[in-house]
């Protein structure tokens, strides 16, 4: 037998410069010593040797045979006996071809390697004294814990077929490149004409023979990156094999500049979802009108088309129109692209968003599924006797810390430690919300967590890197060398959790025959978040503890099974609740209207204040009030007047402060507060308020103290108006300074604050419109014209809910042509507000501000004094 010869001394003779080995037949004497070499039977011996020259006869031109159909150079088909071998030449010349690879005389390509079936490359390496290192690999994937039949089978499988295609003679040389290239030469096999002749269909080699290669490149690739071979990461994920982003020259140019910017910081799963949104517009727009060829051409015609489409057509995979979640991703990634190049100054391309968010369909907002105690007592004993470390950890770790299934699986060796005084701490990965936090977590989570570090330190896996820190990390849930999945980690034990204890409900995968569990794991933090609010924890701790980014997520548990909320609802909207305050006439007298009502019902807990509730609807648009004591729409019950005698309490205090300071000003707005908790506190108690005196001496405003108890002083209000007049000269002087001190500072706030703090968010966004609309008529400046476009397109707020209240139509806002600059009506909108005592600027007063130009007020057909007092009545809630 010959002895083992030098890989790299075979390459050296025997490989081209450009890395492939020119096609051609041995010598026939170098054949003819290997074989004799061999310690094989006599016969088996001649039977090579005739196979090998009846081949070398019938191709005398290795070239000829490359050029032959698949069918022909394979041989043999699956269906088919050595004896019945449609094509016998090649079929016996496989030991002759493989000796050809290994020595360098030829490369082959995958779909023979593929067609071929059970070929034993490594056998035959071995016969000719070459070691191509699958081992070793097979060794280090058994290290990993993988089964060694398992590994032996996708170690000489990859590597064989890998060195015959590439002329590679060991496992040391193969390179991502490789691994990708052998990957899609799978895809392509299932894409041939002639597949039908190995294989009964495509869907049956790819759900069969195609899933099994795949996953013994997948273990090679493991092995190799534990090794320090290749860089890729191991991620068990079937390919996609999705077909590549093609749309016309010029739009393809934007989508792919775009795209390459947005994976500078997105995630490849975002990335990959704002191409499919893209692409399948492209789609739409070629099939629908094959004219646009540049993204500048794009109408909001087009984009509403394509999202009617997205409704209504059946989708192949389905045959169901896609769902409201997959239309909304769709809608917003395109939505994204528009937005970004505008922003981002683009070529060819809209410069604005011809769709929205707003055009995608709304989802309802559900409240989060807690799971109740009684489903706790019987699920969690099973979810510790589960036997597997790795699944028993994890979903004890979503039980009590509230943590995202993502962020359990990428914790680090080194999550757990513990607080000074020896309550565990873990520490969560940054992953949805890129920050890290720092959890108190229960004594059982922590135990079997600490048993899965125990099992997992000594680990001989290679650190990953992590994609948003760029830091090695050493995974704690990891096996077989690559990060567990969610699906085992989660989804198998808590469905097989339900199935043990009856918590299942009829509906299988995909709603197949079968159950599913009612309980889900992320089911666990929305556990934690509500016992967080039930047991009186602060909104920062749920925040903190849950990963919120704002408090009104954190909210939302604080609405669920709150028994607090239902009393307050029953105090104010109650038949015969006692409440006081402005809005109290309102809900007693029953004028309010049953929508009114009913919003009110459902959105309770929204309208709470310190010491009250507000009650202004949605449709009146935002509250600028700013002390809502004696906002219109304030109301108080019972239930708030220790809140109240505190307050109360408080602003006496402070009355006296400022009165030994000297500060008039802030004595007069201080007795003024409590004043008015004065009179809230008889109201909720029924009795007639005490009769304050009118007189007020110059310079001590608590002249009408009570001898006995300084704490119960009488607070002196301050005189109306008409009362001022009849004053001597000082004090009228005095009063009347007050009363108009206050609206002075007032409108100077509102006049001289910058336009960017004034702004609501509908004035900003009926100014946004206006532009757009100045941009898509390719005009160079932005005039009233354009704004009343914009309100138009906004159709909502106070300005449109005047308008249509006056009779006003702006269906048609293009037909008006004043010509008058943005800028202006800006600031007579700021003009407005200040002499409406506003401290903000919304569309109410940019309608005001447009009627101040009388070319517009024509153009409308309304007046300003008219519009102005229908506008306070609408604040108000009078023109509801």
């Amino acid at each position: 037998m010959a002895g083992r010869v030098s890989a790299a001394a075979l390459a050296a003779t025997s490989v081209t410069p450009a890395g492939r080995p020119q096609r051609r037949h041995c010598p026939e004497s170098e054949y003819l010593s290997h074989v004799h070499s061999q310690d094989i039977h006599p016969g088996y011996r001649n039977q090579k040797i005739h196979y090998y020259r009846a081949f070398r006869a019938a191709w005398p031109k290795i070239a000829n045979w490359f050029a032959a159909p698949l069918v022909e150079r394979v041989g043999r088909l699956p269906e088919e006996t050595q004896k019945t071998a449609s094509y016998p030449v090649s079929f016996n010349a496989r030991p002759y071809l493989m000796f050809l690879g290994l020595r360098g005389y030829l490369t082959f390509d995958y779909a023979w390697s593929f067609g071929t079936g059970q070929i034993r490359v490594d056998d035959a390496a071995a016969g000719m004294g070459l070691d191509l290192g699958t081992s070793e690999l097979i060794e280090e994937a058994v290290a990993l814990g993988y089964n060694a039949n398992s590994a032996r089978q996708a170690m000489r499988w990859t590597v064989g077929r890998i060195a015959l295609h590439t002329g590679i003679h060991h496992a040391s040389e193969i390179t991502d490149g490789h691994i990708a290239e052998a990957l899609e030469a799978i895809r392509l096999f299932s894409e041939r004409d002639d597949l039908h002749h190995f294989y009964p269909s495509a869907q049956n080699f790819l759900g069969n023979a195609a899933k099994q290669w795949i996953t013994h490149l997948h273990q090679l690739q493991v092995v190799l990156f534990h090794r320090g071979q290749v860089a890729t990461q191991p991620r068990k994920l079937m390919p996609s094999w999705k077909p590549s982003l093609v749309l016309p020259p010029r739009m393809q140019t934007v989508a792919d500049k775009w795209l390459a910017a947005r994976r500078l910081t997105d995630a490849p799963a975002t990335v990959e979802k704002l191409e499919i949104a893209v692409r399948r517009f492209g789609e739409w727009l070629a099939e629908h009108d094959a004219g646009i060829v540049s993204f500048a051409d794009v109408t909001r015609d087009h984009c509403l088309g394509w999202v009617e489409s997205l409704a209504e057509a059946a989708t192949e995979k389905t045959g169901r129109p896609l769902g409201a979640v997959t239309r909304i991703q769709r809608i917003s990634g395109l939505s994204q692209m528009f937005r970004d190049t505008a922003a981002w100054e683009y070529d060819d391309v809209p410069g604005y968003a011809p769709i929205t968010s707003r055009d995608a369909p709304k989802l309802p907002q559900r409240i989060p599924r807690f799971i109740p105690d009684h489903e706790l007592d019987l699920v969690m004993p099973v979810i510790n006797d589960i036997s597997c470390p790795f699944q028993r950890a994890a979903l004890l770790v979503a039980r009590w810390s509230g943590a995202r299934r993502d962020e359990i699986r990428h914790l680090s060796l080194d999550c757990l430690d513990r607080y000074p005084d020896g309550t565990p701490r873990l520490r969560l990965p940054g992953r949805k919300t890129y920050k890290e936090r720092v959890v108190p977590l229960h004594q059982d989570a922590a135990d079997a967590l600490q048993k899965v570090i125990d099992l997992r330190k000594n680990g001989p896996e290679r650190p990953f890197t992590d994609p948003r820190t760029g830091e090695q990390v050493r995974y704690l849930f990891m096996d077989h060398g690559k990060l567990l999945s969610l699906h085992y980690l989660f989804n198998t034990p808590i469905q097989q959790a339900c199935v043990a204890v009856g918590l299942v409900v009829p509906g299988g995968k995909k709603n197949g025959p079968g159950v599913r569990g009612t309980i889900s794991a992320h089911r666990f933090r929305h556990t934690v978040g509500t016992q967080l609010a039930e047991r009186g924890a602060k909104l920062h701790t749920i925040m903190k503890v849950l990963g919120h980014s704002s408090v009104s997520m954190a909210l939302i548990y604080a609405q669920i099974s709150d028994q607090e909320v239902l009393r307050d609802y029953k105090s104010v909207l109650a038949p015969g609740a006692v409440i006081a305050g402005p809005a109290a006439l309102d809900l007693k007298s029953g004028v309010l209207p049953d929508d009114a009502v009913h919003w009110l019902k459902t959105n309770f807990f929204k309208t709470e204040l310190e010491l009250g509730h507000c009650l202004r609807l949605p449709t009146e648009g935002p509250c600028e009030c700013d002390l809502y004591l004696t906002c219109a729409k304030f109301v108080t019950t019972p239930d708030y007047t220790p809140r109240l005698r505190a307050r109360l309490e408080v602003e006496q205090q402070l009355v006296q402060d400022a009165d030994e300071r000297g500060w008039a000003r802030e004595v007069e707005r201080h007795t003024a507060v409590a004043r008015r908790l004065q009179a809230l506190l008889a109201d909720l108690s029924e009795t007639k308020p005490p009769a304050i005196p009118m007189s007020l001496p110059a310079m001590d405003p608590w002249q009408h103290r009570s001898p006995t108890d300084p704490r119960s002083r009488t607070i002196p209000p301050s005189p109306s108006p008409e009362q001022v007049v009849s004053l001597n000269p000082s004090r009228r002087a005095y009063w009347c300074q007050s009363l108009t001190d206050g609206d002075a500072m007032l409108r100077k706030t509102t006049l001289d604050r910058p336009l960017e703090r004034l702004l609501t968010a509908r004035a900003r966004q009926a100014l946004d419109l206006a532009k757009q609309e100045a941009k898509t008529l390719n005009h160079d400046r932005v005039t009233a014209d354009h704004l009343l476009m914009g309100l138009a397109r906004l159709n909502e707020g106070v300005a449109i809910m005047t308008l249509r209240s006056l009779g006003c139509d702006l269906t048609d806002p293009r037909a008006q042509e004043t010509g008058v600059d943005l800028d202006h009506v800006v600031e007579q909108a700021r003009r407005e507000a200040a002499g409406l005592k506003h401290r903000y600027i919304g569309t109410e007063h940019l309608l005001l501000g447009l009627l101040r130009e009388e070319r517009t007020a024509a153009a409308l057909g309304v007046d300003l004094r008219q519009t102005r007092a229908q506008v306070i009545k609408v604040l108000h809630g009078k023109a509801l």
